[in-house]
């Protein structure tokens, strides 16, 4: 079986309407830069379309929790890599980190936490990932040293000073 990469890229373009009037990404649009890259890079990397899952399974991940640091500013028209990775992983949730940097990642820009509950839209309760999703997240997880987000920020943000 081919070995899956732990860590996904990709990279894309910050938009002028996503901008505040410094021409800086608007906080609120990183969300969704982020959220939108992993999951195209889980369809291209895992072939996990999540939103043909849910019309096949009638499961999902909806978001426990975000934690996001905003490091340093994405600018209108810059070229960003978003690198993301599972952290851990359990019976019925996920904890996904997702980072933002320059083009040649030379610079962080933001750091996010995201918890996934899996859930079933039908029943609308918490659901537990069934053996094929765990032997995925078994595959693929990654976990990091720290034991909290503020932690792992700091170190990432040390990690671009060396």
């Amino acid at each position: 079986m081919k070995q899956l990469p732990k860590i996904l890229t990709s990279k894309t373009k910050i938009r002028f309407q996503d901008c505040d009037p410094l021409n800086h990404l608007n906080n609120s649009k990183y969300l969704d830069y982020l959220i939108n890259a992993r999951e195209d890079q889980l369809i291209e990397h895992y072939n996990l379309d999540i939103f043909e899952n849910a019309k096949k399974t009638g499961t999902t991940w909806v978001v426990g929790s975000h934690q996001i640091a905003y490091v340093r500013p994405a600018n209108v028209m810059e070229i960003v890599a978003i690198d993301s990775q599972l952290l851990h992983y359990g019976k019925k949730q996920l904890l996904v980190e997702i980072r933002m940097y320059n083009e040649s990642k030379t610079e962080l820009k933001a750091v996010l936490w995201s918890s996934f509950v899996h859930f079933n839209v039908l029943n609308g309760k918490a659901h537990e990932h069934n053996e094929n999703f765990i032997n995925l997240f078994e595959s693929v997880v990654l976990p990091v040293t720290e034991a909290n987000f503020n932690e792992r920020v700091k170190n990432l943000r040390m990690a671009m000073v060396s």
